[in-house]
């Protein structure tokens, strides 16, 4: 259209065709490509043989046919790239612009390299210190679940050692069983971090080890089920935390432990009809509460929130994002 344009004397020049056909042609490719429009993928046709001795389809691997679709759409891409900056050289050479463009570019190039000199030590600094400021955070974070897991592990069994001290056999049970955790624990090994563990069986395990610690009963109800990553690891562990206080200073009293596993988030209910407390009073150096369930949520993006009066019980509610809820 543009060339018949041009013959019949309309103002259509050679400046104005040629790039506009080329940026119209690059534009056409690169946008085929970016909105998703481009070659359907090829025929598989790399297959293995069925199982030897076995009749049966052969297994068909599409590897080879994807790797020959991804090459063909890079070159499109880079052709349309290719025709687009091409057309920007054709329409300054024709408009004699190439030699102000050309100025201007080396114009560009001397203050870029200027302000470079200039600012480079600050610029240097800058990243070193949120390089610094990163790591201390990251620090500060391990630190933190360190005294979250030495206080939910360590000093617990410490503390029940102490309570049934005039029992040899309950103390070394105790030191036993603290020994395999922390080993456990140091090494690294999938229990210890999470692994592939259930939401149901974290959290009846734990319900298990505070009524054989403490000899109060703990009944869990679970509603859905959850694969544990990190995250889920967590809130099990505030949640078993929240369970210990409840047994020890709910006066004896059963805990409930409620928890619901949506598409959405997961939400844990520890509570008790014991004596309650003030949450305002507790000291600023008592983990338990502090790192061990409400920081502890916070360093995987949940919240927890504590309920309790004197003489009214204690619930404590976590909650999780999970999925895209969690970005």
């Amino acid at each position: 259209m543009l060339l018949a344009f041009r013959s019949v004397g309309l103002w259509f020049s050679d400046a104005i065709v040629w790039p506009l056909v080329l940026v119209t042609a690059g534009g056409a490719l690169i946008w085929r490509q970016s909105m998703g429009g481009g070659t359907p993928a090829a025929p598989e046709t790399a297959t293995s043989p069925a199982p030897t001795g076995k009749p049966g389809p052969a297994v068909v691997d599409p590897t080879p046919a994807r790797a020959t679709t991804r090459g063909i759409e890079v070159s499109r891409t880079g052709l349309g790239i290719a025709l687009v900056i091409g057309a920007g050289f054709i329409f300054l050479q024709a408009t004699g612009s190439l030699s102000a463009a050309r100025d201007v570019l080396v114009a560009t190039l001397v203050v870029a390299i200027v302000l470079g000199v200039i600012l480079a030590p600050w610029i240097l600094r800058l990243v070193r210190n949120l390089g610094a400021e990163r790591a201390e955070r990251i620090r500060s974070q391990e630190r933190a679940e360190m005294a979250a897991h030495l206080h939910d592990s360590v000093l617990q069994t410490l503390a029940l050692m102490q309570k049934n001290s005039d029992d040899p056999r309950v103390v070394a049970t105790l030191a036993r069983r603290q020994e395999r955790e922390l080993r456990t624990w140091l090494s690294g090994s999938p229990s210890a971090v999470g692994g592939e563990r259930l939401l149901r069986a974290a959290l009846e395990r734990a319900a298990a080890d505070v009524e054989e610690d403490h000899g109060v009963p703990v009944e869990v109800i679970v509603v859905g089920e959850l694969r544990l990553d990190e995250s889920g690891e967590a809130i099990v562990a505030a949640a078993r935390e929240a369970m210990n206080n409840a047994a020890k200073f709910g006066g004896a009293a059963p805990v409930n432990v409620y928890a619901e596993a949506t598409e959405s988030q997961l939400q844990v209910f520890v509570s008790d009809r014991g004596p309650g407390f003030d949450v305002s009073t507790v000291p600023g150096d008592r983990r338990g509460v502090r790192e061990s369930i409400i920081g502890r949520m916070e360093r995987h993006g949940g919240h927890a929130e504590i309920r309790s009066r004197p003489g009214e019980g204690t619930e404590i509610e976590l909650t999780l994002p999970l999925g895209e809820a969690r970005s």
